[in-house]
């Protein structure tokens, strides 16, 4: 058997947090480590226990956008899902910006926040299917990257699968579309990561808005 995927879980409702940890208690593949009721206290607990996943909300005591930074930075190998009943773009874009790689509603289905820890474990992102295209979309009109240093040129190939990403699909979504193996996808994206100074899918995105390539691949991809 596979070893569980270890979580904590940071928020300041202690009915949410008994939920959640109910909830998981339920799963082979899952095993709570530790919880948190506000920002500090998560960089802490992070620190400490190590865990492959954080899930925390966005309306905890303290800076949860500035905490997000300092996990990602100091503990790189744990993962920040946002579980949040805030539903503003500017909220996902904010935090997706800090670091964090997956951004789920409170009120989505259960499923949609298994999936999200599948996907963030795997090196992918994830939003809430609701809000997916136009986080995507507020990309574009965001520029909060450092320009890069010199224009890096991107093939036909690579404009494509910016375009996919534009459009928040998965690596197996993009291979079927492009007929490629997912391998392949996987490939070409870890080409992207290295030609774009990119950490993430979405720094992929924003790498191509700084470098000019967003309406190019845009019109590749359609």
């Amino acid at each position: 058997m596979k070893t569980p995927i270890t979580v904590v879980i940071a928020d300041d409702h202690p009915m949410l947090l008994a939920g959640l940890k109910s909830f998981f208690s339920l799963s082979e593949r899952h095993v709570v480590v530790g919880q948190a009721a506000c920002a500090d206290s998560s960089l802490e607990l992070v620190k400490a226990v190590e865990p492959d996943i954080i899930i925390m909300d966005l309306s905890m005591p303290g800076d949860v956008f500035r905490t997000i930074g300092q996990i990602v930075t100091t503990m790189p190998a744990t993962k920040v899902v946002m579980f949040t009943a805030y539903c503003s773009i500017e909220s996902a874009l904010k935090a997706l910006e800090a670091g964090a790689t997956g951004f789920v509603l409170k009120g989505s289905p259960a499923s949609e926040l298994l999936e999200a820890i599948d996907l963030v474990m795997a090196g992918q992102m994830f939003v809430t299917r609701q809000y997916a295209s136009q986080v995507m979309n507020g990309l574009r009109d965001r520029a909060r990257r450092h320009s890069l240093d010199e224009a890096v040129k991107l093939n036909v190939r690579e404009k494509q699968i910016v375009g996919h990403l534009m459009q928040a699909r998965t690596n197996r979504e993009i291979g079927v579309a492009l007929h490629l193996t997912e391998k392949t996808v996987k490939h070409y994206m870890s080409g992207l990561m290295l030609k774009l100074k990119a950490r993430n899918r979405l720094e992929v995105v924003i790498a191509a808005r700084q470098n000019g390539d967003s309406e190019d691949a845009l019109r590749s991809y359609q």
